[in-house]
């Protein structure tokens, strides 16, 4: 272990929706426009969030999940990536208590902060509030004696004597900045309530005005001192695996495939995998490479222009009948079936891997985190590997893919004993719903850039 000094506050909400993302950014913004380094994190799973993050600092930002990453990572991998910026900023998920249950902190923004030992900065909707701000946040910074709760920023108010007001009736925590309500500049509604953060969804000018009106209504020498008024935390020293042989791991990246952990990816590359991106949607060809990975994202969305895209497919196809290792996380999935039906009823061949096709959904079909325990040897290593993740999907396979393809995960929900079976495997080929984070088992991405060295070495003299 080692004490390292890292500048940090936690963006927390009373509730979902209270605005922690808007805050978030705008604030990422307003700092870097005075000069100084940000990285940003995301509490959770969560894969929207963080492309506005990455918008707003031109840098990928971090998932820190309690219950996928465990303790040590979560702190590991935020000591890594805050190692050279001036300022750490980590978005909360729901409102600060909420969690796994009801009455305990596991998976909760308050849990993230006390292992990071960080100032919260609670969020609060203050429309139409007044004195009753002080019983909200009075409440929050209360309930649990052993979490700081150092600051409230109150959003959507009326006026700025509306937010003077707010802080006549909050004394402690002091309010350091308010938005007002701002209809006009709200980040866009997004497909099945979410959307990527690309430049037609958040335009350089809105987050420009964002930062403007940060620098305007935030107190942000205060907001400063306080991210630098923190104790040095302990982290672990992580110890790097030893590289294996190099190999070329093309990564899917597009519109309809961009959602990966960037801790992931920074593991592939550490272990020497080179990370070559390519467009599923509007690349001819495969760029030359032993193993594919093939992220989430919206491919129903894009599923017209993916089908239109037959050479892709048909690469795709090849690669993987040649021995090619892939791995495949949800839209990846959908992408290696037969075809993907929308929910207009359109459907849209696809590359044809997994004998089935990808139904869309009016209703959620699954959401919440999982345990894989692998039930033989893969790309992903040994039988008995386990690692955890996180579902989140509109859609379903239909019908139901033949028991001659291999299902290789035994899944098992976090809450409960039931399992299931599902990671299909078509040779070295895995596709599941999963979206898997592997610190919660750093050796499966190894064995993943074993699987493509080794592919490597068949196919070069």
């Amino acid at each position: 272990m080692s004490d390292l000094a890292f500048p940090r506050l936690v963006i927390a909400g009373t509730s979902s929706g209270v605005g922690k993302t808007t805050v978030t950014v705008a604030l990422a913004r307003a700092l870097r426009a005075r000069g100084l380094r940000v990285a940003l994190f995301k509490c959770g799973p969560d894969y929207l969030d963080p492309t506005y993050h990455a918008r707003a600092i031109d840098a990928p930002s971090q998932n820190l999940d309690g219950w996928m990453m465990g303790h040590e990572a979560v702190r590991a991998t935020f000591a890594h990536a805050a190692r050279d910026a001036d300022i750490s900023l980590i978005e909360g998920v729901m409102g600060l208590y909420d969690g796994a249950s009801p009455t305990g902190e596991e998976g909760s923004t308050a849990e993230i902060a006390k292992w990071l030992e960080a100032p919260v900065v609670l969020v609060v909707d203050a429309g139409g509030m007044a004195r009753s701000i002080a019983a909200l946040v009075g409440g929050f910074a209360s309930f649990d004696p052993k979490l700081h709760v150092a600051a409230a920023i109150a959003n959507r108010v009326g006026s700025r004597s509306h937010l003077d007001l707010l802080r006549r009736a909050l004394r402690t925590p002091p309010i350091l900045g308010g938005f007002p309500r701002d209809e006009e500049h709200a980040f866009a509604e997004r497909h099945l309530g979410l959307r990527t953060a690309d430049e037609s969804a958040l335009p350089a000018s809105l987050l420009d005005h964002w930062a403007e009106q940060a620098s305007s209504w935030f107190s942000l020498d205060a907001l400063l001192a306080l991210a630098t008024s923190v104790l040095p935390v302990p982290v672990p020293v992580r110890v790097p695996m030893p590289a294996t042989s190099g190999c070329r791991i093309a990564i899917a990246r597009d519109d309809a495939f961009h959602f990966y952990y960037a801790d992931n990816l920074r593991r592939l590359e550490s272990l020497g995998a080179e990370l070559v991106p390519f467009s599923p949607m509007r690349d001819a060809t495969l760029p030359d490479a032993d193993g594919l990975y093939l992220g989430g994202g919206y491919p129903e969305v894009h599923a017209a222009a993916l089908s239109a895209n037959v050479a892709m497919r048909e690469a795709v196809a090849s690669f993987a009948q040649a021995g090619g290792p892939i791995y495949a996380e949800c839209g990846g999935l959908m992408y290696l079936t037969q075809a993907i039906v929308t929910t207009d009823g359109e459907r849209h061949p696809m590359v044809g891997l997994v004998p089935t096709e990808a139904r869309m959904c009016a209703k959620l079909q699954a959401l919440g985190y999982v345990e894989v325990e692998t039930q033989t040897k893969t790309i992903l290593g040994g039988a008995g590997s386990r690692f955890r993740g996180h579902q989140f999907r509109y859609s379903e396979l239909s019908p139901e893919p033949p028991p001659s393809i291999e299902r290789v995960y035994s899944l098992r929900r976090r809450r409960g004993d039931e399992t299931s079976r599902e990671g299909f495997r078509i040779g070295n080929v895995i596709a599941s719903y999963v979206h898997a984070h592997w610190a919660s088992n750093p050796r499966i991405a190894a064995s993943f850039v074993e699987s493509c060295a080794a592919y490597r070495k068949t196919r070069t003299p």
